[in-house]
């Protein structure tokens, strides 16, 4: 194969391209919008101001893709943090204890990240280039048009678009199959303020608190590079949080805890409090249709879950990570787009299990007396068990669960849960925390 296009030029289409080059003669990566010549929000990404980690599957297959990738971050100032171990986490069923699961994210603008991994990967970008439409016909897609009356031939082509992939549309205008679509609502709205922290409080875990179906609103708190704190706010679209400086505060002391009010009430605003509402969880079921040779979709263009979640850019450097390794043992043939939907499906399977239900967008399936006993059973259990938190955090984290035989988890089960801790004794936990001590919930 003597030339690939990658259509799109944020996080999956910079790590498609490092692949690709590695596999053929030329990659050409075209992007519609411009990049900002230092890290910084950019125009055409709508989550840009918005907070982003990578969780510990998605860093561990960036450092992969790109070696030292991870130490530059932390050089730059972003962070890492456990989970639970340097989180503060009030979930449904109540407090998380801290400890060791060996799950972590890593928490810096999606500015600085993209800067990073564009300078690392030494992929030039064709900017300001948009695409019409692709070239070929329902056997092979030989490459794109763009505009400018410009054809870009092309062995593969690889759309890295995102939520917005126009791609459907292109296949169907060459007499491609249609591509079927999932989507499941989450009735979720959110809003995010950048925040200047205090002196004093580098250390601060992150905080998140969980939403319940009594109380359908939350909390991020997230440390970022430059001393600075991300908050983001959910609720329902019937309930959103408001985007004034007073209704955003009133609503963070109407959560479970006023643990994110009163940190956000140390701090100084930096620029406006931004909105976004497009958090449905999107599935494009490119794996099911024949698809014309030549073409491959990645990344948000083929699984995009809700936001909350925090798994785009990690889903995208390992479905990154799955294309080398098809590209090596198979080349682009027919299996190649089964490949890049498997690695997507863990995310997708956890987002729209808990919002098909959670989000009160579904009802959730009956179930057993016994069965909601042994859940709700477990669920307290795993507030104080390690090895039985290390199950939820490592699916959150996008990595194995470490071994757990039946009779360890049995006995896991079998022991008395820990008591549940006041959120007095959840901020003791972290000392960073312990100048606000609230009274026992």
């Amino acid at each position: 194969m003597n030339r690939a296009v990658v259509l799109g030029g944020g996080l999956a289409g910079v790590l498609a391209a490092t692949v690709l080059a590695r596999h053929v003669d030329e990659v050409v990566v075209v992007e519609r919008d411009h990049f900002p010549a230092a890290p910084g929000p950019r125009r055409g990404l709508p989550q840009s101001h918005h907070s982003h980690v990578l969780v510990t599957g998605g860093a561990e297959a960036l450092e992969t893709l790109l070696p030292g990738t991870l130490q530059e971050l932390y050089a730059h100032g972003a962070h890492r943090r456990g989970l639970p171990g340097d989180s503060l986490i009030l979930s449904g069923d109540g407090w998380f204890h801290r400890f060791d699961c060996a799950a972590y994210f890593i928490s810096c603008t999606r500015g600085l990240l993209d800067h990073v991994v564009r300078r690392r990967a030494g992929v030039r970008v064709r900017q300001g280039v948009q695409v019409l439409g692709l070239t070929g016909d329902a056997r092979r897609v030989t490459g794109v048009r763009v505009a400018g009356a410009e054809t870009i031939e092309a062995g593969l082509v690889v759309d890295a678009t995102g939520r917005r992939s126009q791609a459907p549309r292109w296949l169907a205008e060459i007499g491609g199959p249609p591509i079927e679509e999932t989507t499941v609502s989450t009735g979720l709205a959110y809003a995010t303020r950048i925040c200047q922290a205090p002196p004093g409080l580098d250390d601060l875990p992150a905080v998140m608190l969980h939403p319940t179906p009594g109380l359908p609103r939350g909390a991020t708190l997230l440390p970022l590079e430059g001393g600075r704190w991300v908050a983001t706010l959910t609720g329902t679209q019937g309930s959103a949080p408001p985007l004034d400086e007073a209704g955003f505060l009133a609503f963070a002391r109407s959560l479970r805890d006023p643990i994110v009010a009163e940190l956000l009430a140390m701090t100084t605003a930096e620029g406006p409090i931004r909105p976004f509402r497009d958090t449905a969880n999107r599935r494009r079921h490119y794996e099911r249709a024949a698809l014309p040779a030549g073409f491959a979709a990645i990344g948000d263009a083929v699984v995009a879950v809700n936001p909350l979640y925090s798994h785009g850019m990690s889903v995208a450097a390992l479905g990154a990570l799955r294309l080398d390794r098809e590209l090596r043992c198979a080349g682009a043939g027919p299996g190649l787009q089964a490949a890049l939907a498997a690695e997507a499906a863990p995310s997708w399977r956890m987002a729209v299990a808990r919002d098909r239900h959670v989000n009160g967008t579904e009802p959730e399936p009956e179930v057993s007396a016994h069965a909601r006993k042994v859940r709700a059973r477990l669920a307290r259990a795993r507030l104080g068990s390690a090895e039985l938190a290390a199950e939820l955090f490592h699916a959150q984290a996008l990595i194995p669960a470490p071994p757990l035989d039946g009779a360890a988890r049995f006995h896991a089960l079998a022991r008395e849960p820990a008591p549940p801790l006041t959120a007095d004794q959840a901020r003791r936990q972290y000392p960073a925390l312990t100048f606000g001590a609230t009274t026992p919930r």
